[in-house]
């Protein structure tokens, strides 16, 4: 029996392998990412919610990369284990052109509709903060971040594959050095050190942009210089000509996928819409918790590279029974791993927004708001690993189905009602939105045990 749930020292040898050097650089950059908004929350509430604001609709922007690269990237981990380098060329292909036109889309969204975005986050309810200024903060920062899209969409492309073709380190180097860079230039830019002046959001916006073009550089003249390592990337853009077949069946797996990013991202925007009902302290509160939410979940979203990654693999090399127990493996694994980091992150709840020049009433939000966080945290470790485990197997409508839909069908309208039509405090209705993770895991351990997730996607491409 423990045999099927844990494993050996070389299995835990494998996985930590590659998910080590993704949490550290996951690590690195949310814990830079948390020095950041401590900094903008040294400034004031109203700086920290506009911030918060644009962040959480250029939030979107980014899962649908992390889906585009992630549709394609199931193909691409899969050929990798075939050996099949054409193959992994072509979805580094699709890759550039999907994202691509992501890009053109978000500068075009955000660029025309920033102001009327904001202003769904903007409502009376609450002691803490003035709209007219939180407004415009957050206008003042969505213009500046527009510049970074192209550089974050091209970092996002290299670096995913990269990982699918098992080289972890030069995406984490990277990683290091922008978190670096951004720090550094936050602390110059944002307080006006060195000479330089008092930029304020503005200066946190630049810092950003500046970082993610140098994270982009470093892994796109890394990728070229080392074509012997990654012979993929020799001859990938003298033409985009691809093979129908492959271009149907990421298309048929892929499509889903970006589709279940935007509208999981969505949703979760729509959820801190409605949690912004409550009035300006609930979004500052909401953007310290997830801020350190980032942090402590490092762990288990490593893992579901890991497991991302390794299933499909095997599943390429058509090793399904392998396939199955690693997945069930690292599940259980993510599982411990998170009540330990559950239970951290709940008695230290009440210290961390200290760090924040904010009223008390966004405080204890806060403190709230975490301690809640720490007690579902294995909810949403094993919901993060299961939903990996059945994606890699490329069925993604699945992988729909379990994520965004669930979202959008049951969160978003919960959320709604209860923030609209009861009288329930904010903290409340937070627990019990967050609370539906356990019928997401209650569905994911049957879809995962059934093993209709597992196919070789590629073997007939």
């Amino acid at each position: 029996m423990f045999k099927k749930i844990i494993g050996d020292r070389q299995f835990y040898k494998r996985v930590f392998a590659i998910a080590l050097p993704i949490m550290a650089q996951n690590g690195i950059s949310n814990v830079v990412n948390m020095l950041d908004n401590l900094m903008v929350g040294r400034i004031g509430t109203e700086q920290l919610s506009g911030v918060s604001i644009a962040n959480d609709l250029l939030f979107v922007y980014q899962l649908c990369l992390f889906g585009a690269v992630g549709g394609a990237g199931i193909f691409t981990a899969q050929y990798y284990g075939q050996k099949n380098t054409e193959g992994v060329r072509d979805t580094l292909r699709i890759k550039l052109i999907i994202c691509g036109l992501i890009m053109l889309a978000g500068l075009l969204l955000f660029g025309l509709c920033d102001r009327t975005l904001i202003s769904y986050y903007l409502h009376e309810g609450s002691q803490t903060g003035d709209l007219a200024s939180t407004l415009s903060y957050g206008h003042i920062y969505m213009m500046f971040m527009l510049a970074g899209l192209l550089p974050q969409a091209a970092e996002f492309v290299y670096s995913s594959m990269l990982r699918e073709t098992g080289e972890t380190v030069i995406p984490m180097r990277a990683s290091f050095a922008a978190v670096f860079i951004n720090l550094v230039l936050n602390y110059v830019l944002i307080y006006g050190r060195l000479g330089f002046p008092v930029l304020g959001v503005a200066g946190a916006a630049i810092a950003t942009v500046i970082s993610r073009i140098v994270q982009a550089s470093i892994v796109i003249l890394w990728t070229h210089q080392h074509n012997d390592e990654k012979p993929y990337i020799n001859g990938a853009y003298a033409s985009f000509r691809l093979p129908a077949g492959l271009v149907k069946k990421v298309c048929i797996t892929g499509l889903p996928l970006v589709l279940n990013e935007f509208l999981w991202s969505t949703g979760i925007v729509l959820q801190k819409q409605s949690y912004s009902m409550r009035g300006l302290a609930v979004v500052a509160a909401n953007n310290i918790n997830s801020t350190f939410f980032n942090v402590f979940s490092i762990c288990f979203v490593a893992f579901g590279d890991a497991v991302a990654i390794i299933v499909g693999q095997l599943l390429g090399a058509g090793k399904m029974k392998e396939a199955k127990e690693t997945g069930i493996k690292i599940n259980v694994f993510v599982t411990f791993s998170c009540i330990v980091v559950g239970m951290i992150l709940f008695f230290v709840a009440g210290y961390l927004p200290e760090f924040y020049n904010t009223t008390a009433e966004v405080k204890d939000l806060a403190s709230d708001f975490l301690r809640v966080t720490g007690v579902l945290m294995p909810l949403f470790g094993l919901c993060h690993s299961l939903y990996f485990t059945i994606r890699a197997g490329g069925k993604t409508i699945l992988t729909f189905l379990f994520d965004s839909a669930f979202l959008i069908v049951i969160g978003v309208p919960l959320a709604y009602f209860l923030t609209r039509y009861t009288s329930l405090d904010i903290v409340t209705i937070y627990a019990i939105c967050e609370g539906t993770a356990l019928v997401k895991v209650i569905l994911g351990f049957a879809i995962s045990s059934s093993g209709v997730w597992m196919q070789n996607i590629v073997e007939d491409v």
